[in-house]
Formats: C-alpha cells, sequence, structure tokens
C-alpha cells in the first residue's frame, strides 16, 4: 500500500523508520511547519519527523493547516492508500481522514478507551496506572474514538519517568504499526469498537500542573515529578526562587510510618535534611527524598551542592500551594 505519513516530534521518529526499514511505500510525510529559533528568530528548526524524511528521500508536505484546496490536491496527487498519523499535532478534518481508501490510521499512547486526548504518558504516571501501552485505531472525527485494530500492552514501572515511558512507546508504537499492517495485509485485522462510557481524557499539559504541593502524599509528589521529568520539570518554590525537582523517591513506603518522629512532626514542605541520598521533603503523608535539583536557569545538581551553595539547612520551608 501507498502510505502517506504524518507526524511532528520524537515519538513519531521510530514509527516512520519502522515502515521504511520494513519496506512500506511511504510516499510522502506530512510534518508541521519549521519552528523558528534563536533570539532574533531568523534560523528554521526542521521537525524531527522531516529530518528523517530527508534523510530517506520522502517528498514533505508542511501546511500551516491540513486543509485548503491547494493542500488537498497535493495529497490526492500523491494518491495514498492509507495513512499513518503519530503525534502530528493538528486535529484532521473529515475530508483528510476519509481521502484515502483504506481510511487512516492512528497510533495512540495508551490502551484506550482510557486517555484519550494529547498528554496520555504523563496522565498515566500522574494517576498512578501500573499499565500503558499503544492502540492502532482507525481515525475518526471525534478524539481517539475510532474502532481498535491492535493493542500492544507494557507495565509502567514505579519509578519510571516521562522520558523513559515515552522512548520505551515510541518503540512499541514502531512495532504496534507495522503489526498493524501485516493484518490488514492478510485480511486479518478485526475492529473493535472503543466502550465510550469507559473512556477518560488526558488534557494537554499546563505548566500550572508541574508545581508540586507538598501538602498531598508523597506517593502523589512522586508521580508529579515523574511525570514531568525531563520536560517541563517539577517544580517548586524556595526562598523565592523556583526550583525544578528529579529522581522522587519515596522514603521508605511513603507512609508516616516510615518517618523518624522529627520528620513526622514537621508541617508539609520542610526541608529535613540534604545529604548523599539526596533531599529529603516532608509531605501531607510521608516523605520524598528528590536525588537531583536544579534552580532556575541552571544545570541540574545533587542536593548537596545545591544546599551547600544556597545556605539550605534542615528546616526550611518550600512555599505550599
Amino acid at each position: 500500500m501507498r502510505i502517506l505519513f504524518w507526524g511532528t516530534p520524537d515519538f513519531a521518529v521510530p514509527p516512520l523508520r519502522a515502515l521504511l526499514g520494513e519496506g512500506h511505500d511511504v510516499i510522502g510525510v506530512v510534518t508541521q511547519p519549521d519552528k523558528p529559533r534563536g533570539r532574533s528568530r531568523s534560523q528554521l528548526d526542521p521537525s524531527p519527523v522531516k529530518k528523517v524524511a530527508l534523510q530517506e528521500g520522502v517528498p514533505v508536505l508542511q501546511p500551516e493547516k491540513p486543509r485548503g484546496e491547494a493542500f488537498m490536491a497535493a495529497v490526492r496527487e500523491l494518491a495514498p492508500d492509507l495513512s499513518v498519523v503519530v503525534a502530528y499535532g493538528r486535529i484532521l478534518p473529515s475530508a483528510v481522514i476519509d481521502l484515502p481508501p483504506h481510511g487512516t490510521l492512528n497510533i495512540h499512547a495508551s490502551l484506550l478507551p482510557k486517555l484519550r486526548g494529547a498528554a496520555p504518558i504523563q496522565a498515566a504516571i500522574l494517576e498512578g496506572f501500573t499499565e500503558t501501552g499503544i492502540t492502532i485505531m482507525q481515525m475518526v472525527p471525534a478524539l481517539d474514538a475510532g474502532p481498535m485494530l491492535h493493542v500492544l500492552r507494557t507495565p509502567i514501572d514505579a519509578i519510571e519517568t516521562y522520558g523513559e515511558l515515552h522512548d520505551r512507546l515510541a518503540e512499541m508504537g514502531a512495532m504496534a504499526i507495522v503489526q498493524a499492517l501485516a493484518l490488514l495485509e492478510a485480511d486479518a485485522a478485526q475492529a473493535i469498537r472503543q466502550d465510550d462510557a469507559q473512556s477518560t481524557y488526558a488534557p494537554k499539559i499546563e505548566r500550572a500542573m508541574a508545581r508540586i504541593d507538598f501538602t498531598q502524599s508523597a506517593m502523589h509528589v512522586s508521580r508529579v515529578t515523574r511525570a514531568f521529568d525531563p520536560r517541563p520539570g517539577a517544580f517548586a518554590v524556595l526562598k523565592d526562587i523556583e526550583i525544578k525537582c528529579f529522581g522522587a523517591r519515596l522514603e521508605g513506603d511513603g507512609t508516616d510510618a516510615a518517618l523518624d518522629e522529627p520528620t513526622c512532626a514537621s508541617p508539609p514542605g520542610t526541608v529535613r535534611l540534604a545529604d548523599a541520598n539526596g533531599l529529603l521533603v516532608r509531605c501531607g503523608v510521608g516523605a520524598v527524598r528528590f536525588l537531583e535539583v536544579q534552580p532556575s536557569g541552571k544545570a541540574r545538581l545533587s542536593p548537596v551542592s545545591w544546599a551547600r551553595g544556597r545556605g539550605v539547612q534542615a528546616g526550611d520551608q518550600f512555599e505550599t500551594a
């Protein structure tokens, strides 16, 4: 089949490489326009997907919006049999979804119908899921609501970060789309309708979501920290300075029973110590240790180095929400 590939960020690169590597006829790539960078904004950065497409000699389309007669004419000229979409970054109109004779497939990073929407990987960690995966679905106008053709599952490790899970799921997405296409070509794919009553939504990430609230439990603080590592970085404020925190580890089992008496008696947000084992901070329930911190505009560093340089000591208090 002649495949038109739609994608933009790093997450879409492994599926594109897999399709090319398996010998599929990728006749074009649609990706977001180049982004300006630098202080003058005069230099343009191509998307990761565009870089791969150019390396492989695949034609590239970069519409501001995936609609309009000129763009639709360019797509018709490519004459795709099937479109494959992964993290393209724009909502596709029905005319685009329905144009290929075999429709449009989407690679979605959750076990649908759970976590439809823009940020399913972060949401899976934030909500404490122990399992996630990749769903290959037929696209329909409704958001992530189409029939499911193929699903791969994977556990989420208790200390796994967004970045680590993102990279694993990108590779799983590559595997899943190759398997789904094999099923389609063998006429063995079974489209399973989603149960809309079981659907949940993973909204676009807003910066406020990454602020650490130490009045919450240590388990919650750990999830927030992991869900935004490495980007945008979970943050808190100490002595009027914003600090990003990484590598959260529960103290013991994350409950008050694991704490010594002075820590247990401290209010949420209290720094208990900063040593070679990390920065220990009291939470609403339990306490967490951060293995790394990052002051605003600086590189990541150990809590010991940071505390020594900033004069941070036991008893200092992070702002609470």
